[in-house]
């Protein structure tokens, strides 16, 4: 019979010497497993040849299973299921527009952990505007060397594809981080395109790409945050925010405003929820925050 770990022990205890698998094939385990390893006191194993790809693509020739949660959930229990084992973490990232400011690229970050042993999910998250994800259609060798230089390579890779890149079809070529190599697939690939114009853009993949790894690392660190966070009913880690409850009043009129009055959090658990006023440390708006007093 499984052993279930006790909802009244501390967070570590829940992990402590168990096997924690990494589902990743790109090198995620460089900044996920030293915070899981020392925060948990658990050992990171990445199974051999783990092919992530098959639950989609940066560059579309496979299309992502289900949302980025379900991605990442999918990734996890495969993971368990070829090893065996009880736990593993999985990280998946999505890259577009910002929701307010669309001019302004953002990346999206999860890091998933699932622990079968005592059926819990717990997500760390990082949103952030600090990517270089892009894209550009060059005619010439000397414009994608420029495209190149603006997002950071050759610390970060670059993908040219020749073809339809938004259907994933045409020629992808991936990992390009040496200038002697960009500059032979650019002339291989302006030679080969119908109209002279190939599609260049940023290798988003976490080992070519620097800034979305530190983005990854952030999530990570946000999921040993709320891993500490404990169900003050039953003890289970993962006490975590469901609901942001705006309505902060403005200092003069008293009027609620569209700042945040109140956090909600719910385990997951046991479904027990708690709602904690005024999260930012301020019981009032500034007046020049509120739409009555500055419309």
């Amino acid at each position: 019979m499984q052993k279930h770990t006790s909802f009244n022990d501390s967070p570590g205890c829940f992990f402590a010497s168990r096997v924690g698998v990494l589902a990743t094939k790109h090198q995620k385990e460089r900044v996920i497993a030293p915070i899981m390893e020392r925060e948990l006191n658990v050992r990171i194993i990445v199974p051999a040849d783990f092919d992530t790809d098959v639950f989609g693509t940066f560059t579309r020739e496979v299309k992502r299973t289900g949302t980025q949660i379900e991605a990442a959930r999918l990734k996890a229990k495969k993971a368990l299921e070829i090893t065996g084992e009880t736990l593993a973490i999985a990280s998946e990232g999505t890259f577009g527009p910002h929701p307010v400011f669309p001019y302004i690229p953002h990346n999206l970050e999860i890091v998933l952990l699932l622990d079968t042993e005592n059926n819990i999910e717990i997500i760390g998250e990082e949103f952030s505007t600090e990517t270089n994800y892009s894209h550009e259609l060059v005619k010439s060798v000397e414009e994608g060397f420029n495209f190149a230089k603006k997002v950071g390579f050759p610390e970060h890779g670059i993908v040219v594809i020749i073809g339809e890149p938004e259907e994933g079809k045409g020629e992808i070529i991936k990992g390009i981080v040496r200038e002697e190599k960009l500059f032979e697939v650019l002339e291989y690939a302006l030679k080969k395109s119908p109209d002279g114009r190939v599609h260049i853009e940023t290798d988003m993949r976490a080992m070519y790409n620097p800034t979305r790894m530190k983005n990854i690392e952030k999530a990570t660190l946000d999921l040993i945050k709320k891993i500490n966070q404990i169900c003050p009913q039953c003890g289970c880690p993962g006490f975590d925010v469901v609901e942001r409850k705006k309505g902060l009043p403005c200092a003069l009129c008293h009027l609620p405003t569209q700042l945040t009055r109140s956090l909600v959090y719910k385990c997951k658990k046991c479904g027990f929820s708690k709602e904690e006023l005024f999260p930012d440390g301020r019981e009032y708006a500034e007046p020049a925050q509120c739409h009555y007093c500055n419309p």
